[in-house]
């Protein structure tokens, strides 16, 4: 069954961003992206069955979204996903205002105002397309995730194509998962444990979860880290290791990049992913002499 739903959305909402984030993580077979009408589909598990959710976004202050999902009980948890996938249930003057009066920020929520942090529909799902695209480029890492969803996903509606579940990854045979998605060793290696740990019951609610992904062999801070930024909710968290965002800091190290970051606690993730944004998606970005590496210090390449 289909179901068309109006989301309401707080003002500013920076739907551009978020389309060319949704589209630079596309996952063929999962997901579909339409440029030009701004529409973004994606296969996903409603409680009866597969299901597919289609969003439409402008920079008007609702989303449309078409679910067609096994049964219709299982549209209210899926509009939930919604929302937390695009992070609809955000306050963007609070954000914007507290990241605004940073001399680095102020340039990109000026030219941004209501940016939101892409979420996920599953946070199993975007933890495994991470550990994917680990030391590889996004594009190479959807490249992969779409080959694993082909191999062990199951059928959704219109074609599509659910990502696995963690039981069927957990008890693929390694061989088969490195030569079907093109993994090495060590890659599948930390897939398959991970699918293990979710299908043993390790979920973002069980005591001393960061802990139990730091204990997975493959997974370090800042898997765990973006994680946090992605699919789990955390909206203070902030990959201080990430490369992009040292570069656009101007800094070398972690620590470096932690500290700078003190100041935009509680909401480092909506500052991480303005510089994001501003590196990886922006067709104009700001000039490079609007946004100094520190405050009082000059701007680098």
């Amino acid at each position: 069954m289909s179901t068309l739903v109006d989301l309401p959305v707080a003002m500013p909402f920076a739907a551009a961003p978020l389309l060319a984030a949704l589209r630079g993580h596309t996952v063929s077979g999962l997901e579909r992206h339409d440029a030009t009408t701004g529409s973004h589909s994606r296969a996903v598990r409603g409680e009866h069955g597969p299901a597919v959710v289609t969003v439409t976004l402008d920079d008007t202050p609702t989303v449309r979204a078409r679910i067609d999902a096994a049964h219709r009980d299982d549209v209210p948890a899926l509009e939930q996903t919604v929302r937390r996938w695009l992070d609809l249930d955000a306050d963007p003057v609070i954000v914007d205002t507290a990241l605004g009066g940073d001399p680095l920020l102020a340039p990109l929520v000026a030219a941004r105002p209501g940016l939101r942090v892409l979420g996920s529909t599953h946070w199993f799902d975007t933890a495994v397309q991470t550990v994917i695209g680990q030391q590889v480029s996004v594009a190479a890492g959807c490249t992969f995730t779409a080959r694993l969803v082909a191999a062990y996903g199951d059928p959704a509606p219109q074609g599509s194509t659910c990502f696995p579940l963690p039981r069927r990854l957990a008890d693929a045979d390694p061989g088969e998962l490195r030569a079907m998605v093109g993994l090495t060793r060590s890659r599948a290696r930390t897939v398959q444990v991970l699918a293990r740990a979710v299908a043993d019951g390790l979920t973002p609610t069980s005591p001393e979860f960061r802990t139990a992904l730091l204990a997975l062999p493959g997974i370090g801070p800042w898997t765990v880290d973006y994680l946090s930024v992605r699919a789990l909710g955390d909206r203070d968290a902030y990959p201080s290791g990430d490369l992009v965002l040292r570069r656009a800091l101007g800094v070398a190290t972690a620590g470096e990049a932690e500290a700078r970051a003190e100041p935009w606690s509680p909401w480092r993730a909506y500052a991480a992913t303005h510089l994001w944004t501003e590196a990886v998606y922006s067709a104009s970005p700001v000039p490079s002499n609007a946004v100094p590496s520190r405050p009082g210090s000059s701007s680098s390449a």
